[in-house]
């Protein structure tokens, strides 16, 4: 019976949170309407899962939290297929992936108005293990590129403008893995001319031409997506799998510590937080949270707890606090927003009623999308739990990061619902 919760109440990242090639279905371009609404789409970027830094937090500003009663206005919707993938922007194109009816589709949506301006779709598994399934990575915008991964491993690199297919990749076959539990969730990271995955291994390709730079051993694939920095003048990439923590050498993939971390569930879903010489990591299942150091080479815990244990979205790291939400959201346990000191693990408060939730942060604000569908705002400070605005935008189970973005907030639930929503400026 625990088994069977755990399953039925896992989705994987997000913030997530994928050469058998397909041939596209439908590639589709419909000319945009040019009415924008959002007064600054287009002009800022959140390119990736976890936005251009890679630590979840916008430099959005100028939005207001003085919310009108009957709430806020929804701008555009769309149906893009079940799945738990987030979305990224850039130069006025919004990117996200849906699945319906045996196929799996990336949409390409012009950011004003919602509308398709190209979408791929392939014949892809909807894994949807007593979860909706779906695919739950999310697209990776370099330039004049979009990199997506799909449910079993397909790895596309398109060209963003069009639609257009540059290359492919099987990762199943390249890589010699089998289809992880709960499929390919990792998104993309790209690091100077690399592509890199957790995916059964660590793994580069070249982001240019989709040839294999290297791989490492195999391992019991993670759910989460890769981070860079740099040690005593090398270049590492860490990564959380359903072992343990791993750090590499970016050049080559050399080993060069992996920690010990498991989950009883084979799925840990997060990816590290690197700052300032430490790497923190939590997983959800009891098992919880621990900040590490690199010290001749070998990874040093400083400390670890249960007061921390992401499920499947990350905590966001914000001047020395980490928030996040803290617990499963099966086995009956109540999960809380928790906000703890980053260097020692120290609790500071938490507050319940938002469900297994995820967010973002934005000018000093939490951004937070309840696991119901409500939209949330309180101030990102160690005080306590403050919040300041809250509007219902969705319904049904919602799961994935929301993004703020020139003056909007989009957001999906689990059904494939995506919702642009204005904020007052």
């Amino acid at each position: 019976m625990r088994r069977f919760m755990f399953i039925a109440a896992l989705a994987v990242i997000v913030a997530m949170v994928f050469d058998a090639i397909t041939l596209p279905l439908s590639v589709m371009a419909e000319e945009s309407d040019s009415d924008a609404v959002g007064s600054q789409a287009g002009t800022s970027s959140w390119p990736n899962w976890m936005g251009q830094q890679h630590d979840g937090i916008s430099l959005e500003k100028g939005w207001s939290t003085d919310w009108p009663e009957e709430g806020l206005q929804v701008i555009w919707e769309r149906e893009i297929g079940i799945g738990f993938s987030s979305v990224s922007i850039a130069e006025g194109r919004l990117f996200s992936m849906g699945h319906e009816d045996g196929n799996e589709s990336v949409f390409c949506l012009d950011q004003r108005t919602g509308k398709t301006i190209w979408s791929h779709t392939y014949p892809s598994k909807l894994i949807d293990n007593l979860y909706e399934g779906g695919p739950g990575a999310t697209p990776t915008i370099d330039g004049d590129r979009v990199y997506t991964v799909g449910k079993e491993g397909q790895l596309t690199c398109f060209r963003a403008a069009d639609g257009k297919i540059l290359w492919q990749r099987d990762l199943q076959a390249d890589l010699d893995v089998q289809l992880p539990e709960w499929g390919f969730n990792g998104s993309p990271f790209i690091l100077g001319d690399q592509l890199i995955l957790e995916a059964g291994r660590v793994v580069s390709f070249s982001k240019t031409s989709g040839e294999l730079n290297w791989k490492t051993e195999k391992h019991t694939a993670g759910y989460g997506s890769a981070v860079s920095f740099d040690h005593q003048d090398v270049g590492l990439i860490a990564t959380l799998d359903s072992d343990a923590l791993r750090l590499v050498q970016a050049d080559d993939g050399t080993q060069i510590d992996a920690f010990p971390w498991k989950s009883p569930f084979r799925t840990n879903s997060t990816t590290p937080i690197v700052h300032e010489g430490t790497i923190y990591v939590s997983t959800g299942y009891q098992v919880g949270c621990g900040l590490f150091r690199l010290n001749d080479g070998k990874l040093e815990l400083v400390y670890d707890n249960r007061k921390m244990r992401n499920h499947f979205n990350n905590s966001i790291l914000y001047d020395g606090f980490l928030y996040g939400f803290d617990g499963n959201s099966n086995f009956g346990r109540v999960v809380n927003l928790t906000c703890m000191k980053h260097d020692t693990g120290e609790v500071l408060w938490t507050e319940s009623g938002l469900g297994c939730g995820s967010l973002m942060i934005a000018d000093g604000k939490l951004v937070i999308l309840s696991d119901d569908g409500r939209l949330v705002v309180a101030k990102a400070t160690s005080a306590g739990y403050d919040e300041v605005a809250s509007a219902s935008i969705l319904d049904g189970r919602c799961w994935t990061v929301p993004v703020l973005l020139g003056g909007c907030v989009y957001a999906r639930n689990a059904a494939g619902r995506l919702v642009a929503v204005q904020l007052p400026q």
